[in-house]
């Protein structure tokens, strides 16, 4: 019966192959790095100060900062004061975008940060233990500069503040600013909307303790994070491109696996669900959210993720367990639950940390877990546990690998007594497993490079005439690093057309003829 592909196929062919792959694979970093402009854009808005004159509003009134319809201002508190203008009647107001400029669906999603301008003030001081700020919210839309605002959501929010004041707090040094760190505010997965209206209240009553003990407010600046429209555009086109490609191959695959005369092995149903994780993750469903209003994507999108990275990571465990070559029987998924217990675990920690920030940012978009203590502890726990999980793989994987390439190298000694064709067939196999265990730590590498080079911030290098999108290229390099991995994992482990003789499975075919020196 035929062995795997990658058994059977010569150097040659295995070599073109290999290029024909990083061709491909240089092509998915210059599409990022030439083409698409970097992935996110960032913009600055200084709240405006609006005067609300009517006091137990019935109704909810929406306060533009500029415009023909542009509410009453007042430049600075000092104003209010000498207007006698109490704290509760300032409406500090945001138009997202700024004038002349439009939002679209294309845009994906929107972050918002927080900043607070605090004076210092002998007689008005931040508490010394953090000091909580409460927020009175709206947002509202519309898509045209005529039509009245919809309310979106409307809530009470509690930001704690951390903020530090570098000298002296003397009389001499009233009216310098404290340092304080961005807050998280808003977080919306839809843009489907033209323009947004930010509506922000900071409430005082001194009998509650609300808003007391939060220093001299003097500014209330957001900063708008939103997803490029030309990068998105990207971004589908290669979903669109990389989904049928991987989708073919992946049923090309499994046509062969059935075809053969013996059920599937382990190691060759982990290749198909691998497949169909990566199929799961390539579908272009955010086509539609460019036409419909799905404020769940971004959930959807992690979901998706997770289940690939968690496929992904089983798969590797799996696939060196299965090339051991000890003599034991391991064509059974339960003989692999140490290994794959962290990962399934760690993965369902992440999950529910995400459907405690995310699932609940669906009906309130102001709602962050990292506001309140108890939520800060529980996110902390989850990161923390999956932090663990992950080294515990970590350490897994690693020996696993080592124990792999220790055996062949025991079994290397068994080679001088072979013939010489047969010697040369083994060194070529042995070569070639080697090589791919090689690709996969790198594959393994190139994602955890991938995910620091994310959480940084954005940068470009110049190339003489050309600007390289340095995050755009490892984005969509990254992504099609992943599909060309499970392509050609597919595509090597197939079963051959070609026949050696003994029958042998394609999944197991190395363990077979190595345990057999």
């Amino acid at each position: 019966m035929a062995g795997a592909i990658i058994e059977n196929m010569s150097t040659k062919k295995l070599v073109i192959v290999g290029v024909i792959l990083l061709l491909f694979q240089a092509f998915a970093f210059m599409v990022g790095g030439l083409i698409a402009p970097s992935p996110t854009t960032a913009a600055h808005y200084l709240a405006s100060k609006c005067v609300d004159t009517v006091k137990h509003r019935q109704e909810t009134k929406w306060f533009m900062p500029w415009g023909p319809n542009q509410c009453d201002k007042i430049r600075t508190f000092d104003e209010a004061m000498a207007k006698k203008i109490e704290a509760n009647n300032i409406v500090f107001a945001v138009h997202i975008p700024l004038p002349n400029k439009e939002m679209s669906p294309w845009f994906q999603f929107m972050l918002v940060i927080l900043q607070f301008d605090i004076a210092f003030k002998m007689y008005n001081q931040i508490g010394e233990n953090q000091s909580m700020v409460t927020i009175d919210v709206g947002l509202a839309y519309r898509d045209d500069t005529l039509s009245e605002w919809t309310e979106i959501a409307h809530s009470f929010e509690q930001r704690k503040l951390n903020c530090n004041f570098t000298t002296a707090k003397t009389f001499e040094n009233e009216g310098r600013y404290y340092e304080c760190d961005l807050l998280p505010f808003m977080e919306i997965g839809s843009v489907a909307h033209k323009y947004y209206l930010l509506n922000i209240r900071l409430p005082v009553n001194e009998r509650k303790k609300v808003n007391v003990g939060i220093g001299e407010i003097k500014d209330i600046r957001l900063v708008s994070i939103h997803q490029n429209g030309g990068f998105t555009k990207v971004w589908f086109a290669m979903k669109t491109f990389l989904t049928p490609s991987i989708l073919i191959i992946m049923i090309w695959y499994w046509r062969r696996i059935t075809l053969m005369s013996r059920p599937p092995v382990l190691l060759e149903k982990v290749i198909l669900a691998l497949g169909i994780s990566m199929t799961f993750i390539n579908i272009p469903v955010e086509w539609f959210s460019v036409g419909f209003n799905w404020t769940w994507m971004l959930l959807f999108g992690d979901i998706r993720q997770g289940v690939f990275y968690s496929m992904l990571l089983s798969f590797w465990i799996i696939f060196c367990g299965e090339h051991l070559m000890d003599q034991t029987e391991r064509n059974r998924f339960s003989v692999y639950w140490k290994q794959v217990g962290p990962i399934v675990f760690g993965s369902f920690c992440l999950f529910i940390f995400d459907m405690c920030e995310r699932g609940v940012q669906l009906t309130n978009p102001f709602y962050s877990i990292w506001a309140s203590d108890v939520g800060t502890e529980l996110a902390m726990a989850f990161i923390i546990v999956a932090g663990i999980c992950a080294c515990l793989y970590f350490l897994f994987l690693c020996f696993m690998v080592f124990q792999v390439f220790r055996n062949i190298s025991g079994k290397r000694t068994s080679l001088p007594a072979m013939t010489k064709v047969r010697r040369l067939h083994y060194e070529g196999l042995i070569f070639r497993f080697k090589f791919l265990m090689l690709v996969t730590l790198t594959c393994a590498a190139m994602t955890v490079i991938f995910f620091i080079i994310s959480q940084v911030n954005e940068g470009h290098w110049q190339w003489g005439e050309h600007t390289v999108q340095v995050n755009s290229a490892f984005f969509t390099g990254i992504y099609g690093m992943w599909n060309l991995y499970v392509f050609a994992i597919m595509f090597l482990y197939a079963p051959s057309h070609k026949r050696y003789g003994d029958e042998q499975s394609s999944g197991q075919c190395i363990t077979v003829a190595l345990a057999s020196f």
